[in-house]
């Protein structure tokens, strides 16, 4: 979820993981570069918290992988990305380049992978319903 704090331009990402049910990392930052829409911004953070949750999904696979701890060795690790931004969640699942999109740098792409492979994908949630928010939205 996104942000914009006027006096940089800047927008600010936020995000929470969750894992069974409970948070265990979360952030709140402004992004280092100037998007040019919301839907960019918006694609931006989701790939800022991909960057911390893809690791955990790596380090759950080996677990399960070298039978560390509980988890059961048919066990599969699948991550479900929740964005209330359609424009995001088209741009994030179709890998199609677009005219307006083009100029997005490829640095935001290193979850495709991830998402073609079926270990994540990304749901459309309401504004009112996104956890993130509590990270970007100024509180009355």
């Amino acid at each position: 979820m996104v942000h914009m704090d006027k006096s940089t331009a800047k927008s600010r990402t936020g995000y929470v993981i969750m894992y069974a049910g409970c948070p265990v990392t979360w952030a709140s930052k402004i992004q280092t570069e100037v998007a040019l829409s919301t839907t960019e911004a918006e694609l931006i953070a989701m790939s800022e918290g991909l960057i911390t949750a893809i690791p955990l999904i790596n380090l759950i696979e080996e677990m399960i992988e070298q039978r560390i701890g509980k988890f059961n060795s048919c066990a599969r690790v699948h991550c479900k990305v929740f964005e209330d931004n359609a424009g995001t969640i088209t741009i994030a699942t179709m890998p199609k380049i677009r005219p307006r999109t083009k100029y997005i740098n490829g640095i935001y792409w290193h979850f495709r992978e991830h998402l073609d492979q079926g270990k994540m994908s990304i749901h459309a949630v309401s504004n009112k319903d996104q956890l993130a928010d509590l990270l970007t939205k100024p509180l009355a």
